[in-house]
């Protein structure tokens, strides 16, 4: 017979207890370890989906940037142009302004006034006729004092220049609202 026979039976009971205790240990421990790597899976799945929504997110934003980046580069050159243009404009206004001065001041060139020759009541000295060998067709006019001409040329020439500027504010702001 075998030497399991002759124990009594509550050393055969305890036996089998331990045995059981074992076995339910190492199943108890088992399962600890399964749920470990059930749950290990998992978290690593949630990372790794973390990080690929992190990695899109930066790609977004950097194409984004990219993209500002772009619109603003066109803009400061199209801003440059517009400067350049307008700075062309301005240079040619002042030399423009410059010769006609030059012109005044040299009695190459006099500016005249149109007369009302229906308006003998103002009581004007200038005589409305032209001047004696002078083939002069149309309205009466009256030559203005080299003095006063170049007053007006200044008038027109701080009026152009305002202009000019307007100009380059107002395509500035369109810029600026695209």
């Amino acid at each position: 017979m075998p030497a399991f026979s002759l124990m009594p039976l509550s050393a055969r009971a305890l036996a089998v207890l331990v045995l059981l205790a074992l076995v339910a240990g190492v199943s108890g421990g088992l399962a600890w370890q399964v749920q470990e790597w059930r749950f290990g899976r998992q978290l690593a799945e949630q990372a790794r989906l973390h990080g690929e929504a992190l990695n899109q997110l930066n790609q977004a934003a950097a194409a984004r940037q990219r993209d500002e980046q772009d619109k603003r580069l066109a803009l400061e050159q199209q801003l440059q142009a517009s400067d350049q243009t307008h700075y062309r404009a301005l240079n040619d206004a002042q030399r423009d302004q410059g010769r006609l001065r030059d012109r005044l001041a040299t009695a190459d060139l006099r500016l005249s006034v149109l007369l009302d020759a229906q308006d003998r009541a103002v009581g004007c000295a200038v005589p409305a006729t032209a001047a004696t060998g002078g083939l002069v067709h149309g309205a009466p006019r009256a030559r203005l004092d080299p003095a006063h001409a170049q007053r007006i040329v200044g008038i027109t020439d701080a009026g152009d220049r305002g202009l000019i500027a307007l100009r380059a504010c107002q395509a500035y702001i369109r810029a600026l609202g695209r």
